[in-house]
C-alpha cells in the first residue's frame, strides 16, 4: 500500500483523494496546509493519521513515501525540490513547473535521486477514451490537424470582476487559462502530435494581468493544431482531428467523455465512453503501477514517455507564453 501525503487541502486535493482511495493502492497518511484547523478538518474527514504546518517537519517527519502537491502553481517548485531531496515520490498537479529553468533543474534532482518517481497529474491522456483517441488516430490515412477547445467559466472569475485577485488568476501565483484549463489541450496536441516546429499565443487578459481566455496556434509540417481554452466564458464546441473526409470528434479537450470517428460517409461510430467514477481514477492506478512495480519493463517505458512528456509540455507552454509576453511576478527564466 503507497502510503500518501498531500499538499493543499482544495477541491481537486480532495477528488484525488477519493480517486486513491477507490484505486484500492494508497493510504492517506499524512495532511500539510499552512493552517492547522484546515489540515485538521481535511485529515478527520479522510481518515489521515497525522497533520503538519511546517514544510520540513512534513517532508522529515511525515509517514508517507509518495506526496501530492496541489497547491498554487507557483509554489510547485520549491515543494517538488523539498520532496526529492527527501526521498519522496512526486505527484504534482498541471501545470508543474513554470519555466523550463525550474524543470531543468528537477530533472536534475531525479537524475541525482533515481529511487525517487515523479508524475505530473496530466489526468486526461490516462483515460481510456484518450487512448481510443490514439489508436483511432493510428488508423488515419490522412491527418491534416486537429482543434481542441476547453472552455469552463470559473466562479473565481465573479471574483476578479468584483475586484479581487483569486490565486487561480494571479501573477503573484503563476495563474491564468493557460496555465490551467490550457494545460489539457497542450497535452492531447503533444501526446498526438509530438512537439510543433513553432507555437504562437494570443491571449484575452484580464484586470487581474493575466490571461482569462485565449488562442494558440501549434505549426508542424503539414498542418497546424489550434488550441482553445477559456476560464472567462463557457463553450460547448467539440474538439476535432482531422483526416481527409473523416475525422474524429471529441466532446472537449479536457474531460474527454466520449470521442466519436465519423468515417468517409458521415457515419458515426462511438470509439470511446468510458466515464470513470472519478475522473482521476486512472491516472492514480497508472502511478500506482509504476511506484509498486518501478522495474518491470513496461512500467519503465511508460514512466519515461510521462516524465519526458512532461518536459515537453513544459517547453511549450513556456514559449507560449513568452510569445504572448506573459509573465509572473519574481519569475526568473
Amino acid at each position: 500500500m503507497i502510503k500518501l501525503g498531500i499538499i493543499g487541502t482544495n477541491w481537486i486535493t480532495q477528488q484525488f483523494v477519493e480517486a486513491v482511495k477507490l484505486s484500492g493502492r494508497y493510504e492517506l497518511v499524512s495532511v500539510y496546509s499552512r493552517h492547522a484547523e484546515t489540515a485538521k478538518t481535511f485529515a478527520e474527514k479522510n481518515g489521515a493519521q497525522e497533520t503538519f504546518t511546517d514544510l520540513d517537519q512534513f517532508f522529515s517527519q511525515g509517514a508517507f513515501d509518495t506526496v501530492y502537491i496541489a497547491s498554487p502553481n507557483s509554489l510547485h517548485f520549491a515543494q517538488a525540490k523539498k520532496a526529492i531531496q527527501a526521498g519522496k515520490n512526486v505527484i504534482v498537479e498541471k501545470p508543474a513547473f513554470s519555466t523550463q529553468k525550474q524543470m531543468a533543474a528537477i530533472q536534475q534532482l531525479l537524475d541525482e535521486n533515481d529511487q525517487v518517481l515523479y508524475f505530473e497529474a496530466a489526468r486526461n491522456i490516462h483515460t481510456e477514451n484518450f487512448h481510443a483517441i490514439e489508436k483511432k488516430l493510428g488508423e488515419l490515412k490522412t491527418v491534416q490537424g486537429a482543434e481542441f477547445t476547453y472552455s469552463k467559466y470559473s466562479s473565481r472569475y465573479d471574483k476578479v470582476l468584483a475586484g479581487e485577485v483569486p490565486n487561480v488568476f494571479s501573477p503573484k501565483f503563476a495563474g491564468g487559462v493557460l496555465q490551467d484549463l490550457g494545460v489539457y489541450t497542450v497535452y492531447d496536441a503533444v501526446a498526438l502530435f509530438g512537439m510543433p516546429e513553432d507555437a504562437v499565443y494570443f491571449p484575452q487578459r484580464i484586470a487581474s494581468g493575466v490571461d482569462g481566455k485565449g488562442t494558440a496556434i501549434l505549426t508542424y509540417p503539414e498542418y497546424n493544431v489550434t488550441l482553445n481554452f477559456s476560464k472567462i466564458t463557457n463553450s460547448h464546441m467539440t474538439s476535432e482531428i482531422y483526416g481527409l473526409k473523416d475525422l474524429i470528434e471529441i466532446d472537449d479537450a479536457g474531460e474527454i467523455n466520449a470521442v466519436i470517428y465519423i468515417d468517409d460517409d458521415q457515419n458515426k461510430q462511438m470509439i470511446g465512453n468510458t466515464i470513470d467514477e472519478n475522473p482521476m481514477l486512472p491516472e492514480a492506478k497508472d502511478f500506482a503501477r509504476v511506484i509498486e512495480d518501478p522495474h518491470h519493463s513496461q512500467n519503465q517505458k511508460d514512466y519515461a514517455y510521462w516524465r519526458q512528456l512532461s518536459v515537453y509540455v513544459n517547453q511549450l507552454i513556456y514559449q507560449l507564453r513568452q510569445s504572448a509576453h506573459i509573465s509572473f511576478t519574481g519569475e526568473e527564466n
